[in-house]
């Protein structure tokens, strides 16, 4: 702690109020998350950091849209992203940060094409089989670098979900499979005290914004829903590749 410096703490600060708010409005916008938190600590630490936070937001998140859930969407998605946790463990374990962060990036840049893409054609749900690849990436995206959140966030707008189920069956997804990622990031040696002391002084900035998104929720149009969590993808896509 004593060698953050006044810029990394701020970065930080932003990151820890960007996941009140993409848990709980805007899921894209987690993809910042990720990316304040790799620029001030880190990229491996910064995940381990980053996934306290994410678990109390998803507690909140869970609270507000415990009634707007689609429990066959989960259900489906179990084993796959099991799966892909395993995988991205070991990958954890021998890839270095720019890997990582490449990795991540390419994945989600060729994701962000296909839903452009279909977004063109009829206004379908996505099939069972493509949950499965979805599940897959879900879970290797969000044990290498906490980024599974923009992976489910484009499967669910395949979905055709409106915002208050989409908001409360990503919350449970998420709250699920970070509790999952614990141990995993606790035995790679990741997740210790000295993590714990920096993420308990940003708690409070995860529950002021998870307020604040739950407002934003109830007062934003399904279009412009959409729209922000395309770009918030592009954006972090772009920013992990460069």
């Amino acid at each position: 702690m004593d060698e953050l410096t006044l810029t990394s703490w701020l970065l930080l600060s932003l990151g820890a109020l960007t996941v009140g708010l993409a848990k709980t409005a805007v899921p894209g916008a987690g993809t910042l998350a990720v990316i304040f938190f790799a620029s001030a600590l880190p990229a491996r630490e910064s995940t381990a950091a980053l996934l306290v936070l994410l678990i109390i937001g998803d507690l909140f998140a869970i609270w507000m849209y415990r009634r707007t859930v689609d429990w066959g969407i989960l259900r489906r998605l179990v084993w796959p992203v099991l799966a892909g946790v395993a995988i991205g463990t070991f990958f954890l374990g021998v890839a270095s940060d720019a890997m990582v962060r490449r990795v991540i990036g390419a994945i989600l840049l060729g994701l962000l094409g296909v839903t452009m893409w279909r977004r063109r054609q009829a206004k379908v749900r996505l099939g069972r089989t493509a949950g499965y690849g979805f599940g897959w990436l879900g879970g290797f995206t969000t044990m290498v670098a906490n980024a599974g959140g923009p992976v489910m966030s484009l499967y669910l707008l395949g979905m055709r979900l409106d915002v208050k189920t989409f908001l409360g069956t990503a919350a449970y997804f998420f709250f699920a499979i970070n509790l999952i990622k614990v141990p995993f990031h606790v035995g790679l040696g990741l997740l210790n005290l000295e993590v714990l002391s920096i993420v308990v002084l940003l708690v409070p900035l995860v529950v002021l914004s998870a307020f604040a998104g739950r407002w934003m929720a109830s007062r934003i149009p399904q279009r412009a829903f959409e729209i922000l969590v395309l770009c918030f993808t592009a954006a972090g896509a772009v920013y992990l590749l460069l």
